[in-house]
């Protein structure tokens, strides 16, 4: 019996130095030293060009917090957390609980309904540039039967950040409930039928069996959520680029618009280091708080 334990031991002690210095090599090249450097340049007023000598300290992190349209990069990334979190993860779940049972056709619509997942973000952005459009796009031709003037949503402060959340609702709500498919699929059948039989109606093995046994799930797709919508980026520039007035912008478009495009490098690596903080932040609490025991 200690021969086998030792086995084991020394089994997995050779897994580890085979395997951990290469991951953790490229941890550190890839996130250790990026962000490293983004602060070290944060820190000076610098285009980019060059190396940096106009040292400011932690002035570029005022500039950030000063600015109007960080503020509203912030509250525009929160708005986005709540919508994925009120209406995207609920929509995603109970189409998965839908279609989960096997029924004809139910293939066919999760392939549909996971279609917009598959797409390329500046595809979608582009596709529903077109369908905003109040002049020639879908939008325009859907009024134009009633004899109405479209709306240009993507042009006006009040209603390009609601159509950019539409997008997000239809681009990702496919994702997470493949997620609560998968975890459907694989939950024990025994304990569901032993409801069924003790007399559960639906709604009542849906709330007090099914949805709890869906609960890992359901913690690790709160957890992509936040953390997507706090990287969102890809949707936002071909819809809008942070416009009009800089009413859609998120942290990361701001970053780009503000700091890469208008060659302000130190100014654009403070807000990184900003984001940096706050993804780090929310994944080490939320995995503290809510997901220490897997």
């Amino acid at each position: 019996m200690r021969t086998a334990s030792r086995g084991r031991d020394t089994s997995k002690w050779a897994a580890i130095l085979l395997f951990l210095p290469p991951a953790l090599l490229l941890f550190s090249i890839f996130v250790v030293l990026p962000a490293g450097e983004a602060g070290w340049y944060s820190a000076f007023n610098w285009n980019g060009f060059g190396r940096p000598t106009r040292w400011i300290g932690f002035d570029n992190y005022r500039f950030v917090f000063d600015n109007r349209a960080f503020g509203t990069a912030i509250a525009n990334n929160l708005l986005v957390i709540v919508v994925s979190l009120v209406v995207q993860l609920p929509l995603a779940l109970t189409l998965a609980l839908i279609l989960a049972e096997r029924f004809r056709g139910a293939v066919a619509l999760r392939m549909l309904f996971f279609l917009p997942y598959i797409l390329a973000e500046i595809a979608t952005g582009m596709i529903f540039s077109f369908v905003y459009d109040g002049n020639y796009g879908l939008l325009a031709a859907i009024y134009g039967w009633f004899g109405a003037e479209a709306p240009h949503l993507l042009a006006s402060p009040a209603t390009a950040m609601p159509a950019i959340l539409v997008v997000i609702v239809w681009k990702y709500f496919g994702f997470h409930m493949m997620l609560f498919i998968a975890a459907l699929q694989g939950m024990d059948r025994g304990v569901v039928e032993a409801a069924r039989i003790d007399g559960a109606t639906g709604w009542q093995l849906q709330r007090h069996v099914v949805i709890p046994l869906l609960h890992p799930t359901i913690r690790l797709s709160v957890f992509f959520a936040v953390v997507g919508s706090l990287q969102l980026f890809d949707l936002v520039m071909p819809l809008t680029r942070g416009g009009p007035a800089d009413s859609s912008h998120t942290i990361v478009s701001f970053l780009y618009t503000f700091g890469v495009m208008r060659m302000r490098v130190g100014f654009g690596s403070a807000v990184g280091v900003i984001l940096f903080v706050i993804c780090a932040t929310f994944a080490f609490t939320y995995k503290r708080w809510f997901m220490r025991d897997e």
